[in-house]
């Protein structure tokens, strides 16, 4: 019967064990792909799509970014882009009559 000194023992040697194996593997799998990369001309940027043009992408091109405002409350200096959903203080106006030219900046 094994004791729990023991046991404690083999799992710190299994731990160990396993990290050295993954550490192996990884350069093992490091080494394979530097090889095809050699074999065929890649570069890391290949790789993430990042090279711009070269693959078909849009380089330069931002996302996100601000995009001026198109429309203003006047009552409450509230402004919208024309981008996305419509405010709730455009639609209840456009719902009451106005028209969307009425808040054009």
């Amino acid at each position: 019967m094994t004791t729990l000194q023991d046991l404690l023992a083999k799992k710190a040697a299994l731990e160990q064990e396993i990290e050295a194996t993954q550490k192996r593997e990884r350069q093992d799998a490091i080494a394979k792909v530097k090889s095809l990369m050699n074999e065929y001309g890649l570069s890391a940027s290949d790789l993430t799509g990042k090279s711009g043009t070269k693959t078909g992408g849009k380089s330069g091109a931002s996302k996100g970014g601000k995009v001026a405002a198109k429309y203003r409350n006047n009552a409450t200096g509230e402004t919208w882009s024309g981008r996305g959903l419509q405010p709730k203080w455009l639609k209840a106006a456009v719902a009451a009559g106005k028209k969307l030219e009425d808040f054009a900046l």
